[in-house]
């Protein structure tokens, strides 16, 4: 019965070790893909480290800008699942749809107070906005609305919306 516990302690301790050694690989490779991600999203830099956000927020609204429509996405730092599913929503149907006309930028507007979208839109909360020349239009309702019950009617809208804009 001994041989038999001490062979049941012994076999939980290797299990117990090969999930934090396999825990710890997970973590030590997604730690690595973010530094790369980082890298990568910053225009020049070649450090893991690099731009400040204001570098960053420039860099992103000059892309972004130069697309003859612009969405914008304001949100906060602490997302629920409908803040999270607007983005991913929005972004999945200009990527899908319009990749060479539409630019999309996803902004906190806790982390990025400064921003200079947040005062020319006097944003104060989470906000859907597409854009072209002077014309602003808010999708935020409908966004908030649909997002995770009706992703489809949200995307309609959205495809309206940049089609109405293209044809002015």
């Amino acid at each position: 019965m001994r041989k038999l516990m001490k062979l049941s302690l012994q076999s939980i301790a290797l299990l117990a070790g090969i999930t934090l050694f396999s825990c710890a690989n997970q973590t030590k490779e997604k730690s690595t893909a973010e530094a790369k991600s980082a890298t990568e999203s910053c225009d020049g830099c070649t450090e893991t480290v690099c731009c400040s956000s204001e570098q960053k927020a420039e860099s992103t609204l000059a892309k972004v800008q130069e697309k003859e429509v612009q969405a914008y996405y304001f949100h906060g730092t602490r997302r629920c699942a409908t803040c999270e599913a607007v983005e991913k929503v929005t972004q999945e149907t200009l990527t899908e749809k319009y990749p060479e006309v539409v630019g999309f930028a996803s902004i906190n507007r806790e982390e990025e107070k400064d921003h200079p979208l947040i005062e020319q839109f006097k944003i104060s909360g989470q906000t859907l906005l597409i854009k072209k020349g002077e014309e602003l239009i808010d999708l935020t309702n409908v966004a908030f609305l649909n997002a995770r019950s009706n992703p489809e009617k949200l995307k309609q809208k959205i495809v309206e919306t940049v089609e109405e804009l293209i044809k002015k």
